[in-house]
């Protein structure tokens, strides 16, 4: 699905949210048909509207990076005329909401920041203000004329303000379901052997996503066993042992085991003295240990093999 479709559907922008917002900016159908009627207007000063609005982004250190070369800047001016032309359709249905929300993703997409955005339509304005009363002799209608524009360009702007909160907001999303993917990592290091190394704090909120993550993957294996590794975590309390006794009933549920693995004398020292409960799970001290465990969970081991001449090495084999 395209961004701007996505972002159609995530604003919620249906006949209902179209008429609330017009309603709200008071675009009237009177508005559209003056705005229609100044086509030949629009079509007259448009490349001189366009190349006047180009000197004031080209002309500023921060806004012309933006603009690396001359085949850029001649495709920008290009898609900015139609955009122009689009001002003096008579529209603003859903179509025309969809191409404003296309401008906008395009816009945040390059990276333009809003400020830049909206410094621009003050120029937009201040542009087409001066060639409307410029042309139109009747001071009444040009300033109808440039209070239409005013309307359907706060319109515009308000679109292009929601699509570019709504890509950083899903950006947002993104990263951060990357960041506790790599939080709560699971390996399969076997069939229907799986592995969660834990490095770091883990709170009440990682906690959630460990058991989460370990349920989604064993379910998603077929796992008979996982083993979470804790030689990482530098702290274990009670909320910490009490969520590894919670993920390993969990598991069980589902027809696998947990073995815990790294362990140390301090980590030992502390659960005992918490009184927690761990007799629900296998637990050992070195990871080397769980992973044979584990091994011998689903019928497998380790086994040495001697070979004349080179030295002994650890292969495994079907049990």
């Amino acid at each position: 699905m395209d961004d701007h479709r996505k972002y159609m559907r995530v604003l919620k922008l249906d006949e209902a949210e179209l008429a609330s917002r017009r309603a709200f900016f008071e675009i009237t159908d009177e508005d559209l048909g003056r705005l229609a009627a100044l086509r030949p207007f629009a079509e007259k000063y448009t490349d001189a509207i366009v190349e006047q609005f180009y000197e004031l982004l080209l002309g500023h250190p921060e806004t012309k990076k933006f603009f690396p070369d001359a085949a850029t800047v001649k495709r920008v001016k290009r898609s900015q005329r139609d955009y122009f032309l689009g001002l003096f359709a008579g529209k603003c249905d859903l179509a025309y909401v969809e191409d404003r929300l296309r401008v906008g993703k395009a816009h945040e997409h390059i990276g333009l920041s809003t400020k830049w955005y909206h410094g621009a339509y003050r120029k937009y304005l201040q542009l087409i203000s001066h060639y409307l009363f410029q042309e139109l002799n009747d001071v009444g209608k040009a300033r109808e004329a440039v209070d239409s524009i005013q309307k359907l360009v706060s319109f515009d702007t308000a679109l292009a303000t929601d699509t570019y909160l709504a890509a950083k907001l899903d950006a947002i999303e993104r990263h951060q379901a990357a960041i506790r993917e790599l939080s709560t990592p699971v390996i399969r290091v076997h069939h229907r052997i799986l592995l969660m190394p834990l490095v770091g704090a883990i709170d009440s909120r990682r906690a959630n996503q460990v058991m989460d993550s370990v349920l989604l993957k064993v379910v998603e294996a077929q796992a008979k066993c996982i083993i979470i590794d804790i030689a990482g975590v530098p702290v274990v309390d009670t909320k910490v042992a009490d969520s590894l006794v919670k993920t390993t009933a969990a598991v069980h549920l589902l027809g696998a085991e947990t073995i815990l693995t790294g362990i140390t004398a301090q980590v030992a020292r502390t659960i005992v003295q918490l009184g927690v409960d761990i007799s629900t799970m296998h637990t050992l001290s070195r990871l080397a240990e769980g992973i044979e465990l584990a091994l011998s969970l689903v019928g497998k081991s380790i086994q040495s093999t001697k070979r004349t001449r080179k030295p002994s090495k650890r292969t495994v084999k079907r049990g």
